[in-house]
């Protein structure tokens, strides 16, 4: 282990997890120590061993010998049952209450018996869960048992596959601290890592740590086997360590300057709004994080992570935003690591944005732009009509190229950090009180709209204008070249309450729900057939180049034009909450129209002239299963009533896609 300061170092060794005091200490001096690393071997140790670390070192360096310290590389973690984050605090030992490591095997995931999907961007489409929420309520189809761990999910792999998403992102994996939610309730998410290599306990059956690796890697099978990827959302820029009155878990008691962003001071630096700020550009914490990726993707055969805060990860000493992140220059160089799908979000929470400049190969950026865009203008804010334009034809203006290349931009309208779909239409506040927190926590800046009223609504008109906006969100999400993400539940209008943070939520706020509606049912199938479109017309709605504007393309290229109301007359004034778009072959044929009505009252459209007559698709006014139906509908004028808040989308008969037919629920 790495402790630059340290003096001198005891190993600890405990028969279980709540041993109160260990069978064996192994003192360390400096015959143990090859530069910052200590090192030793010790006879009879096994796989199973209980361990931890007490360093000794300058007291102003942040050194505690009285706490026994986690092993930032441990592959299991335990002591769980007698663990007390607040004995972390202060000079009174931690001994009986203490996390323990403990030696795994480090076998390497069997890719021969469940070899990577490794699907293309242009064809991923991202569903976004909890770990545990998404089987733990109490209708969710899975055995008491397995409800909210690993081996429960997958008996939903084949409910996720029939959707029509390809990929898994689950939120935070690796061992966190419950403990560290607000007074009388805990953390739900995850997004508080006391070890970057170990799975967390409640996401596996049973109580024997060893077994977490073989659960991870029994899960990540059977997603390999659907094929089905799995993304892991990891969190590198902080820890639960906390600020400078934080406790001392693992990392601050080998070298809290050294991987803590601190002043000249030593006060902690926070660009992650959690405390602390790890220190990234350092070799060895480099070294950590990328030992910490090595061993999700190879060992437990994860296809991909998702970097929370990743913008964090680019910083320099002082802070200062750097050119080339040493870090994500070290994954690209990895042969182990550079072949998988890297995302994330391209902030921090010390107002570094770095979307179109963000420094990694091939790294899919979270565009929260097109998520803002694409809210006000459905909305029905002024001046949205150019931003709707640019969202819905690959975000060139984003990015300042003529091509975005599949996979830079990661699409979506709700994730985990926010409203929920449903939400989002029904709520302009949030209502957090149930965060203990008086309503101060959450992102009070949403883009929402009630559709008229606050909340559960049995107004016909109102639950109608919800249904349709529902649909016209998530409809401009999947239409949209790029890659998109769903948030879990988003599919069955699945509510909160109103709540936009629901980190501290482990409960029927935060969980999936399982016993739906038919309202509900509707909206799953509409997203089944929605996803089945968009794959059947993944050449002119996500194709592998970008499709070009009409006075760009060359004429062996297909073109996009944009229209209002009227054809070829598109109108971005302020006040304009009318879009339309059409593409055309290189021949001039047109192949598809959509028109956005986001205008209080119904508009007419012109429709391009169409040889082989056109097929109505999608028209979100019309009622649930006629709105996207199995078969598309004949449509033999040139115009098109739009109702208000709806969107519709057209296809020359010549390019109609087969059924669209969607799974019993």
């Amino acid at each position: 282990m790495v402790a630059p300061q340290a003096t001198h170092v005891e190993l600890l060794l405990f028969d279980q997890g709540s041993s109160p005091a260990p069978s064996r200490i192994i003192p360390l001096g400096p015959a143990h120590r090859s530069g910052d690393v200590w090192h030793v071997f010790v006879n009879g140790v096994d796989v199973g061993c209980r361990y931890g670390y007490r360093v000794y070192g300058p007291e102003a360096a942040g050194f505690n010998p009285a706490k026994v310290l986690l092993d930032p590389c441990a592959r299991a973690v335990d002591g769980w049952r007698v663990y007390e984050r607040q004995a972390g605090h202060g000079t009174r030992p931690n001994l009986d209450c203490c996390l323990k490591g403990v030696v795994t095997e480090r076998h390497p995931f069997d890719f021969t018996a469940a070899p990577r999907p490794r699907r293309p961007w242009r064809e991923t489409v991202i569903y976004e869960l909890h770990p545990g929420g998404f089987t733990r309520a109490r209708g969710a189809p899975v055995s008491p048992e397995e409800r909210g761990t690993l081996l429960g999910l997958c008996h939903l792999l084949p409910h996720l596959k029939s959707l029509g998403v390809t990929a898994i992102e689950l939120l935070p994996l690796q061992c966190f601290d419950p403990g560290s939610g607000p007074p009388g309730l805990h953390n739900y998410w995850g997004y508080a890592p006391i070890n970057w290599f170990s799975l967390h306990p409640d996401y596996m059956v049973g109580h024997d740590p060893l077994q977490a690796r073989q659960q991870m890697r029994a899960f990540v099978t059977a997603c390999h086997r659907e094929n089905l990827e799995v993304f892991v959302d990891v969190v590198y820029n902080h820890t639960a360590e906390g600020g400078d009155d934080g406790p001392a878990i693992s990392w601050r008691g080998f070298g809290e300057q050294l991987y803590y962003f601190c002043d000249s001071s030593g006060c902690h630096q926070d660009v992650s709004g959690c405390g602390n700020s790890i220190a990234a550009n350092r070799p060895h914490v480099q070294h950590l994080i990328l030992e910490s990726l090595r061993c999700w993707a190879v060992e437990l055969g994860v296809d991909g992570f998702r970097f929370d805060l990743a913008a964090a990860l680019t910083r320099g000493d002082h802070l200062a935003p750097l050119k080339e992140a040493p870090l994500f220059r070290a994954m690209a160089a990895d042969p182990l690591l550079a072949d998988l799908k890297l995302t994330g979000e391209p902030w921090d929470c010390g107002g570094l944005y770095r979307l179109a400049d963000f420094p990694a190969q091939d790294f899919g950026v979270w565009n929260g732009r097109f998520r803002d865009d694409v809210r006000r203008f459905w909305k029905g804010d002024q001046n949205t009509c150019w931003n709707m334009r640019q969202r819905l034809s690959g975000n060139r203006d984003l990015f300042a190229a003529a091509d975005v290349q599949p996979g830079r931009s990661i699409h979506f309208v709700t994730a985990h950090d926010g409203f929920t779909l449903q939400d989002l239409v029904s709520y302009t506040c949030k209502h957090n009180l149930a965060n203990g927190e008086s309503n101060r926590d959450g992102d009070s800046h949403n883009n929402s709209w009630n559709c008229g009223v606050e909340g559960p609504s049995s107004d016909d008109r109102v639950q109608t204008l919800r249904r349709r906006q529902v649909r016209n969100l998530i409809t401009s999400l999947l239409l949209a070249p790029g890659v998109p993400l769903l948030w879990m539940g988003d599919e069955v209008n699945r509510s909160q309450g109103g709540n936009n943070n629901s980190w501290c939520q482990d409960n029927l706020v935060g969980w999936m729900s399982w016993d739906h509606n038919p309202a509900q049912q509707a909206m799953g199938r509409y997203v089944r057939r929605l996803l089945r479109l968009r794959a059947a017309l993944s050449s002119w709605l996500n194709p592998s180049t970008l499709i070009q504007e009409q006075a760009a393309a060359t004429p062996l290229q297909p073109y996009r034009r944009w229209h209002g109301p009227k054809l070829n007359r598109p109108d971005y004034g302020a006040w304009s909450h009318a879009l339309a778009w059409s593409v055309h072959t290189a021949t001039g044929d047109v192949v598809l129209w959509c028109g956005l009505n986001a205008f209080h009252e119904s508009i007419l459209f012109e429709l391009p002239r169409c040889h082989s007559g056109w097929r109505r698709l999608i028209n979100t006014a019309l009622p649930a299963d006629d709105d996207l139906p199995p078969c598309p509908r004949s449509w033999p004028q040139d115009r098109m009533h739009l109702e208000s808040h709806s969107l519709a989308l057209m296809v020359a008969s010549r390019h109609c896609p087969p059924p669209l037919e969607a799974d019993p629920d």
